[in-house]
């Protein structure tokens, strides 16, 4: 008796969650399967009890022994990302750390900063890590041990790349289709990959990830971990039933590769709360560097920008901006559209949508600036870059936009000493995403 009525109770009570969910599902237009994470799933900020956590994310560099295995022990980081995960505005920033960037390590002497990881492990990685960007600590870290990546691109299938070479991704000059050669039979890294968006496998793509052996070196494959990075995030968003289907291969993988001080609640949490976040609200920079030189016992070693250091850690890891809101309609008459000048850049992989755009601008009086490729060719939804003293001359521009770009998302860029990716002439940069299909006059002429 008392076992029938303990059942009936949880029936009872299982369906008044269901109902409950099922209500919140019509009311908000939403599929089950989120509605049921969004009620029953805390949020970060629940979690977490702040509004914003900064984690370490390290990827271990890797030897071979004469049997040619694969080692870690000791090993430096190869792979160094500040990452703040913005609760308030739901948005994630990527700030990558070159690894040859000199730092002084705990007992004085100078160093590649990667060589903390070596000498003290993460613990040693993060304090010195901390104290060279200037922020109090990091609150989590992931180290990513051997093939980490590799297995997570191989879990979902494998990734779209626009493979490049150091000067279509610095300059955006020489995409003429060549080929990436390079071989290193010690370290296990070859590389044969044409110009062009492709799929990648895991192998293929961590290759991609690990080229650093030409003029641009470090800052070049930095971009290249950005890229398909990029790629992943695209890839988990865009197909969720390919995610589903893999999921206990990546939970497998995460649990084999992955070393994290995160609980398995906290993990929870933050995928729920960041599933479905577009490539606009993932911002990645890089740390620049002034010089180039050879330090002892080191060798070539980067010398850091510390005033661009500086500002960087105050617009993506201490005070981020928020999204910019659209002012009213008097606002935006008050611009002169030829006070602008406006790069486009196409990363919506429709061919010629950049040159259209721009001419379109152009009629309405903007000043055209550089028109080109942008680092990607996976952009899911255009984004307005605005790097400007002229007060909503993002919004000024997205206002012009074809119809069915016009919530194209403005972001207010660092200013642009500390983001040398953004042309420092420019006013405003307009990447143009997939969303361009939604714009008939810039997939043909017409």
């Amino acid at each position: 008796m008392i076992r029938s009525k303990v059942a009936l109770a949880f029936l009872i009570a299982g369906i008044g969650l269901i109902s409950i969910a099922a209500g919140y599902t019509i009311v908000e237009h939403k599929n089950p399967v989120t509605a049921f994470e969004q009620i029953f799933v805390p949020s970060p900020q629940q979690v977490f009890g702040r509004q914003n956590i900064v984690v370490l994310v390290e990827g271990l560099d890797y030897d071979y022994t004469n049997k040619d295995e694969e080692f870690s022990t000791n090993s430096r980081s190869d792979v160094i990302w500040a990452v703040n995960f913005d609760f308030a505005n739901k948005r994630i920033y990527q700030l990558s750390i070159p690894r040859d960037m000199i730092a002084t390590l705990p007992n004085g002497t100078q160093a590649k900063i990667n060589q903390a990881q070596s000498d003290g492990g993460v613990k040693e990685a993060k304090n010195v890590i901390s104290g060279w960007l200037g922020i109090p600590g990091f609150d989590r870290y992931a180290v990513l041990r051997i093939d980490a990546t590799k297995a997570f691109i191989a879990a979902i299938g494998g990734v779209d790349v626009d493979v490049k070479n150091s000067n279509c991704l610095r300059y955006k000059t020489d995409c003429t289709g060549e080929t990436i050669d390079y071989d290193d039979s010690w370290g296990h890294l070859h590389i044969h990959l044409k110009e062009g968006l492709q799929h990648l496998n895991g192998e293929t793509a961590v290759g991609y990830m690990r080229f650093r052996h030409d003029w641009c070196s470090d800052p070049c494959r930095i971009m290249r971990q950005q890229q398909v990075l990029h790629a992943m995030v695209g890839r988990l968003k865009g197909d969720r039933f390919n995610t589903l289907m893999h999921l206990g291969d990546l939970i497998g993988v995460f649990h084999k590769y992955v070393q994290t001080d995160f609980s398995d609640s906290e993990l929870l949490s933050l995928a729920t709360y960041y599933q479905g976040i577009t490539p606009a609200g993932i911002i990645s920079k890089q740390v620049p560097y002034t010089d180039d030189i050879n330090l002892p016992n080191y060798g070539d070693s980067l010398v850091p920008d510390t005033q661009a250091r500086a500002q960087l850690v105050q617009a993506m890891l201490v005070a981020p901006t928020v999204p910019v809101a659209s002012p009213d309609a008097t606002a935006l008459a008050a611009i002169a559209p030829a006070t602008l000048r406006v790069d486009v850049e196409n990363g919506s992989g429709v061919p010629g949508a950049a040159r259209r755009l721009a001419a379109n601008l152009k009629k309405a009086g903007f000043t055209i600036g550089q028109v080109g490729n942008a680092d990607r060719s996976d952009y899911n939804a255009t984004e307005v870059h605005e790097h400007s003293t002229v007060t909503f001359a993002g919004a000024k521009v997205r206002a012009a936009l074809p119809k069915g770009l016009h919530n194209a998302v403005i972001v207010a860029d660092p200013s642009p000493s500390a983001a040398p990716t953004v042309n420092v002439a420019s006013d405003v940069t307009v990447i143009l995403g997939s969303d361009a299909l939604n714009a008939p006059s810039l997939v043909s002429q017409q």
